[in-house]
C-alpha cells in the first residue's frame, strides 16, 4: 500500500493461498492503525465486494474502486493505479526482489522495506536547484 507519493506505507507478503481481498483486510487495519488521518484509499477492481463496506463500516475508511471502462480496448493507463505500477518499477530495480529467493512471508516484506529505504533516502540525498 502506498500513498499518492508511491512511498510505502504498508506491505503484507502472503502465501499463494491467500485471498487478495482476505490479505487486503489485514493490511487495510495495519496501515489505519498507523496512519489515522487516512480517510480514502483506492483500489483496482479485484477489491469490489463486502471489502467496500467493511472499510466504511469497520475501519471508517472509503475505499474508492478504479475502474477499467467498457469501451477500453488494449493497454490503457487507468487513473492512480501508475502510482503502484511505478512502486513495483522501483522494487524490480533492486536485484533481490526481481526473483523470489525468500523462504519466508517476513523476509521478503523486509526485503521490501529496504529497497523503499534505498528510494527514499534516494530521494532525499537528491540536490535540488538554488532558488534565486
Amino acid at each position: 500500500m502506498v500513498d499518492t507519493l508511491g512511498m510505502l506505507l504498508g506491505v503484507m507478503v502472503t502465501a499463494a493461498d491467500v485471498g487478495d481481498r482476505a490479505a487486503a483486510r489485514v493490511l487495510l487495519e495495519q496501515v489505519a492503525d498507523a496512519h489515522h488521518r487516512l480517510a480514502l484509499v483506492w483500489a483496482d477492481g479485484g477489491y469490489t465486494g463486502s471489502l467496500v463496506e467493511y472499510c466504511l463500516a469497520t475501519l471508517a475508511l472509503v475505499l474508492a474502486i478504479v475502474k477499467r471502462g467498457d469501451d477500453m480496448r488494449g493497454f490503457v493507463v487507468l487513473p492512480k493505479r501508475w502510482i503502484v505500477e511505478r512502486l513495483f518499477a522501483h522494487l524490480m530495480r533492486t536485484r533481490r526482489l526481481a526473483r523470489d529467493y525468500e523462504r519466508r512471508t517476513t523476509s521478503a516484506e523486509v526485503m521490501v522495506y529496504w529497497s523503499m529505504t534505498l528510494l527514499m533516502t534516494r530521494r532525499l540525498a537528491r540536490s535540488r536547484p538554488q532558488q534565486a
